[in-house]
């Protein structure tokens, strides 16, 4: 008997492990209790996915419902409760999630685990998963508040569900796009005074090279160029040096620019400047140029001087190429001048929106970005507004002449008035005087006048001008629109032999015409641009000239190929044969490697290659955190026929946070072959940490910013001694890409911003974890100016929720109806729309005073007044006000008389 109850107890232990072994712990030590079930907020930065995830508190931490948290996070899992499988993949393919609860095992990818009794229970609702194992099974941490209801997903890069929600949120704003004015928002201003210190960009070149029978010579060059303030004034200098390393070229400029126009007291200039300056343009007397003296006007900053055609300058560096684009379309390259300057002068302009973009490729692999938007049509009239400028400068001298000037004909002091006058929104008049020396060495004095005019979808110009030593000249211009068609006339004719900068003495007709049109061929429009030129001249001999141009951009890849055809007919003797030119202009990217190419041909008289240039630049390797480690390559290839000289050129880049070295070597089929060493590098004041700071990134020629982010706890918007700063948190600055994030002290330093160019910048809310933490409003608008650091603090705040619903008076919901939630300041800080049944909710509410009010599109297309309710504070005392119902008022009827 006793052996018999030991034998029995034996049974029951075993059973009792067993039982034990295959029970998961849950089994014993817990046991779901409806009226302990949860319903969390899944919150992905900004967004809340899904309608909610069910869950339970377990002694070993909290659990999710893994059919809910496949349909909040949008997992490609196929869960099968009858087979006890789940499998599939997690945001991305190659991750693959196998869970068998037969077999307790769990597949990740290639790497199988044991089934932890933890990990799942049984639930009436189905398996809830433990969150902190679930998001170790699909590789995104999940963190579960379960006081607050709310479970985190804190991905370390962006999930393809909220990819798709921010593309959701594009498409919102595309669809009601919104325009505001910069002014109405709140301005940084960084006040002129005392001395800053300047940003200096520098390249530095070593170089060597061996001629078939000429020996071997080697060269040393520099270029610098500085940018800074002083009193209130700001100022930039230039120095390049020759092949010697012996100063060759210095120019200075003093100047002060205010987008506002308040310079000067009364005068309420824009611009000023003195030292090295660049001239204006008008229709028919002068020619924008460079040389030594003074200029000041109230123009808009980024106004062009001419009716149909604009000019653009500016620095290139030696071993530099420039790209023009105009609307996406490659309208010019220009290469290494000796003078350091690139030009693009006299570039059509077409009617309605000019976005133009000027790209610069350094020898090390840089690359720079100016844009400028250029709008003709009737806003280039000011409305009864006067503008004026005046200028003096004497081309060819720099102001410091380290060589003396440079041999042009016209090398004397020249100087311009101008005044324009808007008589009303669709005309103006513009009176001009000018004192020039033209090519004959002769001093010349105008006087110029212009009336333009806008009349529908045209723009027109008539200008007249008398040298007052004899000769006239008049000129009609017009540029118009037409749906898809633009087109550009323009018809010159000087009498009595005038001549100026714009005119010819020996011409006495000019006529031209152009046409740009988009060809549809098939879902694909093709820019086409159309263009010709008849001229005569007091020989008796007339030209004509005729080009196509067409650009293309197919992926990456951008082409631009043109075809121009040129007559020429003498008055005596037989006329020389039609020349026809064509070239082709190329841009693609594969992969990391960029590709750039132009040739040339032609085709009328003996066609022959005139030349050929290919350049492809990639990165070798990708820079790291610490800004070291970038490494590019850059070959090049050319071809002249006419010398039938064959080069080939291979450079090496190595980027670090400092500097940028190259190395280059070139091999020619004449037998040359030269060698070449580039460092390139900016230095100037550290606007963080003080002192000075080296950098690979050009800081004199455009401006920097240092943006402070703290918690506004007291809500006044200044940051206060106890107040803490926030770290890693996202910054937005219009189209500037900012990769940094705020570090511990708060602070992220933006470089790269153009001039004078009014930016908004804010916080990014969808970096903040904390969705009840929102920025305090829209941001502040900086002003960049060039080698000047500007300081902001950008205050983040409390947030709440404001709720309600919308009805007519008669108490029915109102759907699908546009609102917004607006500030003291007017401006829309969240917007939502209201549900089926009137609802409407406001997430993520900063603290503050508000308006409700509807869209005004919705307002207008329901027939409500947009006013709703005038007042809602959203506060500690109040975090989510309820509005209840709220009535939307029909607007009101006015009466016809039958």
């Amino acid at each position: 008997m006793q052996h018999m109850r030991k034998f029995l107890g034996r049974v029951l232990l075993g059973a009792a492990l067993l039982f034990g072994l295959i029970q998961p712990q849950f089994a014993h030590a817990w046991t779901p209790d409806p009226d302990e079930a949860l319903l969390f907020d899944v919150r992905l930065g900004k967004y809340q996915l899904g309608e909610g995830v069910r869950g339970y508190q377990t002694p070993s931490g909290a659990c999710v419902d893994l059919a809910d948290s496949i349909m909040a996070l949008d997992l490609a899992i196929r869960l099968d409760k009858k087979l006890r499988r789940a499998t599939g993949w997690a945001f991305e393919e190659r991750r693959t999630l196998a869970i068998d609860r037969e077999a307790r095992t769990v597949q990740i990818m290639n790497k199988t685990e044991k089934l932890s009794d933890e990990a799942i229970a049984d639930t009436p609702e189905g398996w809830c998963v433990n969150a902190e194992t679930l998001g170790k099974w699909i590789g995104v941490p999940l963190v579960p508040d379960s006081s607050a209801g709310v479970l985190f997903v804190k991905p370390l890069t962006k999930l393809p569900v909220e990819l798709a929600l921010e593309r959701k949120d594009r498409a919102a704003n595309a669809r009601a796009p919104e325009t505001f004015d910069l002014r109405t928002f709140k301005q940084a201003k960084v006040p002129f005074g005392g001395i800053r210190i300047p940003s200096v960009d520098a390249v530095v070149s070593l170089g060597g090279l061996r001629q078939k029978g000429r020996g071997t010579t080697y060269t040393g060059r520099y270029e610098l160029y500085a940018a800074g303030e002083a009193g209130p004034l700001a100022y930039d200098a230039r120095v390049s040096s020759n092949t010697s390393g012996v100063p060759q070229s210095l120019r200075l400029r003093a100047y002060r620019t205010d987008p506002d126009a308040q310079l000067l007291g009364p005068l309420k200039a824009s611009h000023l400047e003195i030292g090295d300056v660049s001239s204006t343009s008008t229709p028919l007397v002068s020619q924008s140029s460079v040389g030594r003296g003074a200029m000041v006007t109230n123009r808009p900053v980024e106004r062009p001087d001419s009716f149909a055609r604009t000019d653009f300058r500016g620095e290139l560096p030696s071993g530099w190429d420039v790209e023009l684009y105009r609307n996406g379309q490659l309208l010019a390259i220009s290469t290494e001048r000796a003078d350091g300057r690139y030009e693009f002068l006299d570039m059509p302009l077409l009617y309605g929106q000019n976005r133009f973009e000027i790209v610069l490729y350094g020898p090390q692999g840089q690359i720079r970005r100016e844009q400028k938007l250029v709008v003709v049509g009737p806003d280039s009239i000011p409305p009864k507004k006067t503008w004026y400028w005046a200028g003096v400068d004497q081309v060819g001298h720099d102001l410091v002449g380290l060589s003396g000037g440079r041999a042009v004909p016209n090398a004397g002091w020249r100087g311009t008035l101008g005044v324009e006058r808007g008589l009303s929104t669709k005309m103006s008049i513009a009176a001009y005087g000018h004192s020039l020396i033209l090519n004959d060495g002769l001093r010349h004095n105008y006087a110029e006048a212009a009336l333009r005019r806008a009349i529908g979808p045209t723009l027109t110009e008539f200008s007249f001008a008398t040298d007052l030593g004899g000769g006239m000249a008049a000129r009609a211009q017009m540029l118009a629109s037409f749906g898809k068609t633009n087109i550009s006339l323009d018809a010159l004719k000087p009498f009595g032999g005038f001549q100026s900068d714009r005119v010819i003495a020996t011409v006495t007709g000019d006529y031209q015409l152009s046409v740009d049109q988009q060809v549809k061929l098939g879902t694909y429009r093709l820019p086409v641009h159309f263009e010709s030129r008849y001229v005569t001249r007091t020989s008796g001999d007339r030209s004509i000239d005729a080009g196509l141009r067409s650009s293309a951009n197919i992926g990456r890849m951008s082409i631009t190929g043109e075809l121009g055809w040129r007559r020429t007919i003498s008055r005596s003797g037989p006329s020389p044969p039609s020349q026809v030119d064509a070239s082709i202009i190329a841009n693609s990217r594969i992969g990391r490697v960029r590709l750039r190419g132009e040739s040339r041909f032609r085709i009328r008289p003996d066609p022959a290659f005139d030349s050929l240039a290919l350049v492809a630049d990639w990165n070798a390797r990708k820079r790291e955190g610490n800004g070291r480690g970038g490494a590019a390559w850059r070959a090049e290839f050319g071809y002249a026929p006419a010398s039938r000289r064959a080069s080939v050129a291979l450079g090496y880049v190595r980027s670090f946070k400092a500097f940028s070295l190259t190395a280059t070597g070139e091999a020619a089929s004449d037998g040359s072959l030269a060698a070449g060493l580039n460092l390139a590098f900016s230095l100037g004041p550290d606007p963080r940490h003080g002192g000075i700071r080296v950098t690979a990134t050009p800081l004199a020629t455009s401006g920097q910013l240092v943006a402070t982010v703290f918690r506004d706890i007291n809500g006044n918007g200044v940051r206060d001694g106890d107040e803490p700063l926030e770290k890693d948190v996202q910054l937005a600055a219009g189209r500037v890409p900012i990769e940094g994030l705020t570090d511990a002290s708060g602070q992220v330093l933006v470089d790269g911003l153009s001039p004078y160019r009014p930016i908004l910048v804010g916080i990014d809310s969808g970096s903040l974890p904390d969705p009840l933490v929102q920025p305090s409003g829209p941001g502040i608008v900086v002003t960049p100016r060039p080698g000047i650091a500007a300081r902001i603090e950008l205050p983040l705040t409390a947030a709440g929720e404001v709720d309600g619903t919308l009805v007519r008076s008669g108490g029915a919901g109102i759907e699908g109806v546009d609102l917004e939630l607006v500030n003291a300041q007017d401006q829309v800080m969240r917007r939502t729309q209201s549900d089926y049944d009137g609802f409407f909710l406001f997430e993520s509410v900063p603290y503050g005073r508000y308006r409700l009010r509807i869209a005004k599109l919705s307002a207008d297309a329901a027939a409500l007044q947009p006013q709703l309710v005038e007042t809602i504070v959203v506060g500690a005392a109040t975090p989510s006000p309820h509005l209840r119902s709220v009535v939307a008022q029909p607007l009101p009827k006015i009466a016809s008389a039958q």
